[in-house]
C-alpha cells in the first residue's frame, strides 16, 4: 500500500471509528449506518459534492457552512453532521469515501452482518437483490448487505465477493475461459 493512500486510510479510519463509538453511546446506529449509504450515493451521483469535498479553492469555513447546509437538506443525524463539519475545519474531507466504507463495515460486525461486494451487468431490482441476500445467506450463514456496482463489460451474470472468496458467473468470464481454451487446443 502506498503511503498516501496509507495515510488517508489512516485518518478515515479514526474518524469512523469515532463517528461509531459516539453512534454506540447515542443508541443511533441505524441513523449513522443510513448516513454511511446516504453519503456514499451522493458522493457517486454527484459531481458537485464531489467537487467541494476534493476542490482547494473553497476555504475551510466555505467547505464547513456547505456542509453544514447539506447534511440538514439530506437529514444527517447530528454525530454525523458534527463530524463532516470538523472534518471540513481540518481538511479531512477528501477521505469520506473510505469513511463511509469503513463505517459501514464497523456496523455490519457489530449487527453480525457480512458485506457481499456484487459486480452486475445491469442494475439489479429490488426483487433480485432480495433474492442474492437471501441466497447467500444460506451460503455464508450470516446476514449479507449487498454493495453494488454496475459494469456493462460483464454482458450478464454477476462477480459477487464476500471477504476471500469470489464467485464469477459472469458471460465475460466465461467466454474468456473459452477464448483460452480454444488458444490451447489450436
Amino acid at each position: 500500500m502506498s503511503e498516501p493512500t496509507s495515510i488517508s486510510s489512516g485518518i478515515a479510519q479514526r474518524y469512523a471509528t469515532a463517528i461509531f463509538e459516539l453512534a454506540k453511546e447515542d443508541d443511533s446506529i441505524d441513523q449513522v449506518a443510513n448516513d454511511a449509504d446516504l453519503l456514499t450515493s451522493a458522493l457517486k451521483e454527484s459531481e458537485a459534492f464531489r467537487d467541494l469535498i476534493h476542490s482547494p479553492i473553497y476555504t475551510r469555513e466555505e467547505q464547513r457552512r456547505a456542509i453544514a447546509a447539506l447534511a440538514e437538506k439530506m437529514g444527517l443525524h447530528h454525530i454525523t453532521a458534527n463530524t463532516l463539519q470538523l472534518m471540513a475545519q481540518k481538511r479531512r474531507l477528501f477521505v469520506l469515501r473510505q469513511l463511509a466504507g469503513q463505517l459501514r463495515e464497523m456496523i455490519a460486525r457489530e449487527r453480525g452482518e457480512v458485506t457481499a461486494e456484487v459486480t452486475a451487468a445491469h442494475e439489479l431490482s429490488d426483487d433480485q437483490r432480495t433474492r442474492l441476500s437471501e441466497a447467500l445467506k444460506q451460503a455464508i450463514g450470516r446476514d449479507v448487505n449487498i454493495n453494488l456496482s454496475v459494469d456493462e463489460r460483464l454482458i450478464g451474470g454477476l462477480v459477487v465477493k464476500v471477504g476471500s472468496k469470489m464467485i464469477d458467473t459472469s458471460i465475460r468470464s466465461k467466454l474468456d475461459t473459452l477464448q483460452n481454451t480454444m488458444k490451447e487446443v489450436g
